[in-house]
């Protein structure tokens, strides 16, 4: 959806929310799992997840960026785009209280275990990278 409204050129209404979000760029899961097959480790539930969390804001923007565009992030007040979510909820609009929450809450995991078990410090790809490149994939 972000992708869509980055490429039709719509400005991000959402400025002002400040959230952190975790993602995992392909090429770091290839190389998790690549180190895994390689070595032994204790079993155990790891969370995937590249080093750097991304707000939704700068996620905006790397998809301009890849997109070759200006990202328009407008920073509304909190107040009112809370008002135009409880009328979306209200009129049975796409945007209500719901798609507010779930596009500026935080949601990061943290990726020391995994990297503390295969003895790495650092992941080969950035998440700005991994979006970059994600984003690219679908002009293709």
């Amino acid at each position: 959806l972000l992708y869509r409204l980055v490429k039709t050129g719509v400005p991000w209404p959402l400025g002002t929310f400040r959230n952190q979000r975790s993602f995992c760029a392909v090429d770091n899961v290839i190389y998790i799992v690549d180190q895994m097959l390689q070595r032994s480790i204790d079993s155990g539930i790891y969370h995937l997840a590249d080093d750097e969390k991304l707000s939704t804001n700068e996620l905006v923007r790397l998809i301009a960026k890849a997109l070759g565009r200006s990202a328009v992030v407008v920073h509304l007040p909190k107040r009112w785009v809370g008002i135009m979510a409880r009328l979306g909820g209200w009129l049975h609009l796409p945007f209500n209280d719901d798609r507010l929450q779930k596009l500026t809450e935080n949601y990061m995991v943290a990726n020391t275990k995994i990297k503390s078990a295969l003895q790495v410090e650092k992941l080969p790809v950035t998440a700005q990278e991994g979006i970059i490149k994600t984003i690219k994939s679908f002009t293709r």
